[in-house]
């Protein structure tokens, strides 16, 4: 069952911790006034906590954010300018993106997965962050790949920008960005896609920066600009999907909506065996997921939500638009479907394309057709609205691959190395219940075990190779004591000790 708890806070400070790329933090509302209501979702295990805060920075549709392996947000940036842990404008962190269109916005970029996060490699004090703008006034309108670097360990540890929108590229691109980690565990795949006729942009950050760039034709023809579409990796890296609409003909209305699907070679950054669904035959898809396994994709338009098996590729339609308004009683928006977000805890949350106060859940997505339970506007904010935006969160956790002939690569900086699991638990001494933080070896699922003194199991979970913190509550029946838990993971094991209280 859904758990969802409401604070109030007036400004929300986060304290810098090495290691980054805990995925657990959405920044939720739109409003631009520092008086006007926003919040935050912290999202483990099988519950979500909603936080009201007055925050300064807004979101229209670019998001990215990224936190240490504490879980405490280090910044975030909605394309206009980059916040530092207090929510200030970082050293440096303003003027982002510079282009006729943002040099007199405030609000954030209106572009979906239009910029994202990632750790230098090699390097536990960068941050580097690549992001997209628009020139609307150019037709057609050209889109900007900008490349700036984040040094942690400037003003005071809250970070500062030592490179600042250093132009990759710029043409006629679709809007989204997409990340994955290189076969060998510590580079990045960064890919764009170009606009009409799509073809796939790849670039390889390394120690040495941005040192590979190259472009990969799809074979999918399209005659029609525009794209608003994400690329979105599936969370072993083996799997790249996007979205392409064409034109119907002289009309010029769109004739389909497609979600193009293509195999992903981690080692060598190279597309292959494109597979090309119509989903949506006339109106474009806005958002688009894959289920935590990737037996499933998601795409939708603003009245549907369809689903994709990827093993055979047929599609179902798993959702309909209900008409509901939000808030209830006001006549301004519908909670229409926009953008898609696979969270920490296995669920894909779906946002709206107006600005409304709802948010709707896909709660099982690894369960197909229907039973993958679609929520519409079931996880209601109160008291702020949030339009369109979800952050770019890549699989920061997916270890080497060296079945593809990679050589591992890892640092010990952001991975695993050998059979550390980076186990802890807190708080410690408990009452039964504690959180658990750890790193799985190779992105592989693990379980944790809890035995008593005696040697006997009295409890056990499956930990998912998404997340890197659960929740864990002891059955009240368990009495107090001293207790050994255990991590798991094929054949490797970390153990932490946990003492329980009973009031």
């Amino acid at each position: 069952m859904r758990s969802i708890k409401l604070v109030l806070v007036f400004f929300v400070f986060a304290i810098n911790a090495t290691g980054q790329g805990y995925n657990h933090q959405w920044l939720l509302g739109n409003y631009y006034f520092l008086q006007d209501p926003k919040g935050r979702m912290f999202i483990d295990n099988n519950s979500i906590t909603l936080q009201t805060e007055f925050r300064k920075m807004p979101f229209l549709g670019t998001q990215a954010n990224i936190s240490d392996a504490n879980g405490n947000l280090l910044m975030a940036s909605n394309g206009i300018w980059i916040a530092n842990a207090t929510g200030d404008t970082m050293l440096n962190g303003g003027g982002l993106n510079p282009s006729p269109f943002t040099s007199n916005w405030m609000f954030g970029l209106p572009l979906g997965f239009g910029n994202v996060m990632l750790p230098f490699p090699g390097d536990s004090n960068s941050i580097v962050l690549f992001h997209k703008t628009l020139w609307a006034t150019l037709s057609p309108t050209k889109v900007g790949i900008y490349y700036s670097k984040i040094n942690l360990a400037l003003d005071g540890g809250l970070g500062g920008l030592v490179v600042k929108n250093d132009t990759i590229l710029v043409d006629t691109l679709s809007f989204g960005i997409g990340a994955c980690r290189q076969g060998n565990g510590r580079d990045w795949w960064v890919v764009a896609m170009r606009d009409r006729n799509p073809e796939i942009y790849s670039f390889l950050l390394s120690p040495n920066g941005i040192d590979t760039m190259f472009v990969q034709p799809t074979g999918f023809l399209s005659n029609r600009y525009g794209n608003v579409s994400p690329l979105v990796f599936s969370q072993d890296g083996k799997k790249l999907i996007c979205c392409a609409p064409r034109d119907q003909g002289s009309g010029g209305s769109v004739a389909n909506g497609s979600v193009l699907i293509f195999d992903f070679d981690r080692c060598t950054g190279l597309i292959s065996n494109m597979n090309s669904i119509e989903v949506s035959p006339t109106s474009y898809l806005w958002g688009l997921a894959i289920s935590p396994s990737g037996n499933y994709a998601y795409a939708c338009n603003s009245n549907y939500i369809f689903q994709i098996n990827m093993n055979n590729m047929s599609v179902s339609t798993v959702a309909q638009f209900d008409g509901f308004i939000s808030p209830p009683g006001d006549p301004c928006c519908a909670t229409t479907f926009w953008s898609m977000y696979l969270a920490a805890n296995g669920k894909i949350y779906v946002t709206s394309g107006s600005s409304v106060q709802h948010l709707t859940v896909i709660n099982y997505p690894d369960s197909a057709g229907l039973a993958c339970d679609v929520q519409q506007h079931s996880i209601d904010l109160i008291d702020y609205l949030h339009l369109r935006s979800v952050p770019n969160h890549p699989n920061y956790y997916l270890g080497c691959d060296t079945t593809l002939g990679c050589p591992c690569l890892t640092t010990g900086i952001e991975e695993l190395v050998g059979h550390e699991f980076r186990f802890k638990v807190a708080p410690n001494p408990t009452n039964g219940n504690f959180k658990i933080t750890y790193l799985l070896p190779q992105n592989q699922p693990g379980q944790l075990e809890v035995f008593d003194i005696n040697g006997r199991r009295i409890y056990e979970m499956n930990l998912p190779h998404w997340s890197t913190m659960q929740e864990v509550i002891l059955p009240k029946s368990i009495s107090r004591g001293v207790y050994n838990c255990v991590i798991k993971s094929g054949g490797d094991r970390g153990s932490s000790k946990v003492v329980v209280y009973r009031e």
